[in-house]
């Protein structure tokens, strides 16, 4: 028999994201027809949210029942025809499977191959283009948060690129675990598609794939070849018009992202942006102060605000770290991916969590380090954690009077003397 593990389990891979209790409660609902009258107050409430978390006023937004990989394909098949070029740079797991997918859809893509911790060569892309006198390139990817490897490129740099060389392509985004945790700036950056999902920065279970789409990019669709069905924009913006889906829709997540919309809203985009960063940045000063071992991201201009990738040294399995942390700790870290198996473990920090919900996954990964033979410290990697979110506390600290002792005090301020 399996021994039980007590407690709750400590996820802290790069996503699924934990889902709070708000979200839970939200998608607890009976089923309902999604012909009815009042089911576009739900669906078009939705839409029109979403565009404020892409920072979108002229896009708009796709929501497919599927993962963030749909939304690829999707922002791929509507608006290219089969043997359009497209320049892309591989730099991680996810890069690489965008890139595999153009491929087996027949796009004919170019594959700057860049160091796994590093991001968009932004000068390679720029020369490229002003290379492309005759404009043959269709599109351009660039994947704006790297999960494998915990590094997130410049996005607005990849626009200054594409304007510098007076291209027309159309920039396609992977935001898939960006998007509500890192700032992204859609009509600022034009870009033309953005891809995303539902089990990251969002909160809610894998399920829903989200694409925003550009006018530049919907304008597109109407002379691209590419065969689709499922995943047609087409028939998407036909039944939106009205608030409903071609097929039917996934009910209780919509539900979900309504009320995960709603905190995001309560907590201002701006305020997690800033969250993100400082949870992050103490999750980086237990890396690399508290237990000295390095990142996956080459430099900091790469440093991810929502997954750290940790080398392992290299006698040590770092899968063993993952299996170890799990089976005795209950922790759920990330694995290491294709060029990095086994020489990594990843720390996903983003979502709904705070500085303590962060000290147990580090606490967890230390002793599991500890347990498979990587010298770090005792305690270390929690110290350095600690040192930095005490002194960076974005709470104002407050004395608290013997009167607030003896009475309590509702005061969210931090207590100090």
């Amino acid at each position: 028999m399996e021994r039980r593990m007590p407690g709750r389990n400590f996820l802290f891979v790069p996503g699924p994201t934990n889902v709070p209790d708000r979200v839970q409660r939200a998608m607890v609902v009976a089923m309902e027809d999604h012909r009815s009258s009042k089911f576009p107050e739900l669906s078009t409430s939705v839409l029109n949210d979403l565009k404020k978390v892409f920072k979108t006023e002229s896009g708009q937004i796709f929501l497919f029942p599927s993962s963030g990989t749909g939304a690829w394909e999707a922002a791929l098949t509507n608006t290219l025809s089969p043997g359009d070029r497209i320049l892309a740079a591989r730099f991680g797991q996810f890069s690489h499977l965008w890139i595999d997918m153009a491929q087996r859809l027949g796009y004919d893509v170019e594959v700057l191959d860049v160091e796994w911790g590093e991001g968009v060569p932004l000068g390679r892309y720029e020369e490229i283009l002003k290379a492309d006198k005759r404009h043959q390139f269709k599109g351009v990817l660039a994947c704006h948060n790297e999960t494998a490897t915990g590094v997130t490129s410049d996005i607005a740099g990849v626009r200054r690129a594409l304007d510098a060389a007076g291209h027309p392509a159309l920039l396609y985004v992977d935001a898939v675990s960006s998007l509500a945790s890192i700032d992204f700036r859609m009509d600022e950056w034009q870009v033309d598609l953005a891809v995303s999902g539902s089990q990251k920065g969002l909160m809610l279970p894998a399920g829903l794939g989200i694409l925003g789409v550009s006018p530049k990019a919907l304008a597109a669709t109407a002379g691209a070849r590419s065969k689709r069905c499922y995943f047609d924009l087409a028939d998407m913006i036909k039944a939106n018009a009205s608030g409903y889906f071609p097929y039917t829709p996934p009910l209780p997540m919509l539900y979900g992202l309504r009320e995960s919309l709603n905190m995001i809203f309560e907590e201002t985009l701006e305020a997690i942006f800033f969250r993100h960063h400082y949870l992050a940045e103490g999750v980086r000063a237990a890396v690399l102060d508290g237990w000295k071992l390095k990142l996956c991201a080459k430099a900091p201009q790469w440093y991810s605000d929502t997954v750290s990738a940790v080398v392992v040294p290299e006698s040590i399995n770092g899968a063993h770290v993952i299996d170890v942390a799990f089976r005795r700790y209950n922790l759920a870290l990330g694995a290491g991916l294709a060029k990095v198996a086994g020489r990594v473990f990843r720390i996903g920090h983003l979502g709904d969590l705070n500085e303590l919900m962060l000290m147990g996954a580090l606490a967890g990964a230390e002793m599991a380090m500890l347990d498979v033979g990587i010298k770090v410290a005792p305690g270390s990697g929690v110290a350095a954690a600690s040192n930095y979110w005490r002194s960076h506390d974005p709470i104002p600290k407050r004395k608290v009077s013997r009167e607030e002792q003896f009475y309590g005090s509702h005061s969210t301020g931090s207590i100090q003397g």
